[in-house]
């Protein structure tokens, strides 16, 4: 199950974009994943919004009129993606990103938005207080 962070500059994107983004972005990644749409698939499936003070390109600060750039980073468990569905994430994020805003074909510039894939190592993912395993998301977006 993803965990989606969406890295934006403070105060570049309102309220209305923030649902449009949010609404959307988590549940394109499940469906990139092959995650089952269940409740218990959804319940461990979050988005975090990190509004950022300062942003840098090319050491110069954004200015404030200038449109947002954002970095979404995806954490997935390893294993879990290939790299046709590592692509699939790639596009579905984009193109929520590229819905939500007044200029859509800028996303086609490299300077506009970044996605990383974090495949986080089995053993490294935890919850409840202990280790969590594939084997065990599975069970739980499977049976609840």
């Amino acid at each position: 199950m993803p965990f989606v962070e969406l890295f934006v500059p403070k105060g570049l994107l309102d309220q209305q974009h923030r649902e449009r983004i949010g609404g959307r972005l988590v549940s394109e990644v499940m469906i990139a994943e092959g995650a089952p749409d269940t409740e218990a698939a959804r319940s461990i499936s979050w988005l975090v919004i990190n509004e950022i003070d300062a942003w840098f390109v090319g050491g110069q600060q954004l200015s404030a009129g200038e449109k947002p750039k954002y970095m979404v980073r995806v954490g997935v468990p390893a294993g879990s993606v290939n790299d046709d569905k590592r692509r699939d994430i790639v596009q579905r994020v984009t193109r929520v990103l590229a819905d939500a805003d007044t200029d859509p074909g800028r996303f086609t510039q490299a300077t506009t938005a970044w996605v990383h894939i974090n495949e986080i190592p089995e053993g490294n993912w935890g919850a409840r207080g202990e280790i969590v395993r594939i084997e065990d998301i599975a069970a739980f977006v499977t049976n609840g």
